[in-house]
């Protein structure tokens, strides 16, 4: 039996497409849930016809959005807790259909080197980590994403890496290391991209913008200087700012929030399924995002990563662009986007088929 470990809508997102391949194989996988997300997931599973969780490792009535560091010792504590209190039914349900027990995993998040434990240390069973191998080559930058991927790294049993530059990261660890040509991202967007459009009063060129990861929102100058640069680029053209509850309370505790208008316009966050279709309408995307940049670098859309670091240098080049946090660096892509369209990789790579195909040949669907 398979089971996935998860704990965010970005996680369900990228599994979408190997669950649904390994159902077509004759098995239902499990996904057990550890809820760093909560506020979407109901939605994020119909639109991806995906089951609700079978179990809830944070019990649901207790379960509420990670916001903040300060919350994950006891939102992990729980995690730990219900795994062992639950431990024999998890192990029952995992060789129910007498093959070889598995728990995959996936990505950067907390969930991943807890669940890649939880697999291996109390379930005693296999674990497989999906979108393996990804290195910036800081522990701090970005934090804790390095870490956890180390961390997962050093428990698991199967690597599926991305491409061959995360294999060669994996080249001396344990385990079977699989090359799945691309991020399972671009299977996921197979199923978005054509989606109709939901947003009202949607301008007819617009750029793109979410930054919300932690090594910047809570730098306030870098922060600061980075909604500044996308106000005064607005003036040209309209930019969307997709801002999420964290992002909004920091812009109220900076006192930004006259950078926002008619122009640089704050959006709520927004369901995958509408998401995408809205970023490939854009003409450009600003994010300090690992998947929407992947997302950008398929798409060929001009994409400028907001950040010091990378983990998925191989990605960089014309189309997409490493800023290092720097407001120059930024203002120049800003002024040289119109050049950077790039070419369409969303019918080359089928990353999902890699995996399923190897895990059936490894016996486990």
């Amino acid at each position: 039996m398979i089971s996935f470990i998860l704990g965010t809508t970005a996680e369900l997102i990228k599994i979408a497409p190997v669950y649904h391949g390994i159902a077509e194989r004759g098995l239902r996988p499990k996904i057990w849930f550890t809820a760093q997300h909560v506020d979407e997931v109901a939605d994020v599973l119909a639109d991806l016809k995906l089951p609700a969780p079978d179990v809830w490792l944070v019990p649901e009535e207790k379960a509420h959005n990670l916001e903040s560091p300060a919350q994950v010792p006891g939102w992990a504590a729980q995690v730990l807790r219900t795994a062992w209190g639950r431990r024999g039914e998890l192990r029952a349900a995992l060789t129910e259909d007498g093959r070889p027990p598995l728990v995959l995993v996936h990505g950067d998040t907390f969930t991943t080197p807890y669940g890649s434990l939880i697999g291996k240390r109390i379930l005693k069973a296999r674990v497989g980590h999906i979108e393996a191998g990804a290195r910036s080559g800081s522990i701090l930058s970005p934090l804790p994403e390095e870490l956890n991927r180390k961390i997962a790294a050093k428990v698991v049993d199967m690597h599926f890496a991305p491409s061959a530059r995360e294999v060669n990261n994996l080249r001396n660890a344990r385990g079977v290391v699989v090359d799945t040509e691309a991020n399972t991202a671009i299977d996921a967007m197979r199923l978005a991209i054509n989606q109709p459009l939901d947003v009202p009063n949607l301008p007819e060129r617009f750029g793109l913008a979410t930054l919300h990861r932690f090594e910047l929102v809570s730098r306030a100058d870098k922060y600061r200087e980075a909604l500044e640069i996308l106000r005064e680029q607005s003036r040209q053209m309209p930019i969307l700012y997709m801002a999420g509850a964290p992002e909004r309370e920091k812009i109220r505790a900076l006192g930004l929030d006259h950078l926002f208008d008619d122009k640089f316009i704050a959006q709520p966050k927004m369901r995958y399924l509408k998401f995408l279709p809205l970023v490939a309408r854009a003409e450009y995307v600003v994010t300090d995002s690992g998947g929407l940049s992947a997302e950008c670098y398929y798409l060929g859309l001009p994409c400028a990563v907001h950040r010091e670091r990378t983990e998925t240098p191989q990605h960089l080049g014309e189309t997409v662009v490493l800023t290092e946090m720097r407001g120059d660096k930024l203002q120049n892509f800003l002024d040289t986007y119109r050049n950077r369209r790039g070419e369409s990789w969303m019918d080359k790579y089928h990353p999902s088929e890699i995996i399923v195909d190897s895990l059936a040949q490894l016996g486990y669907c």
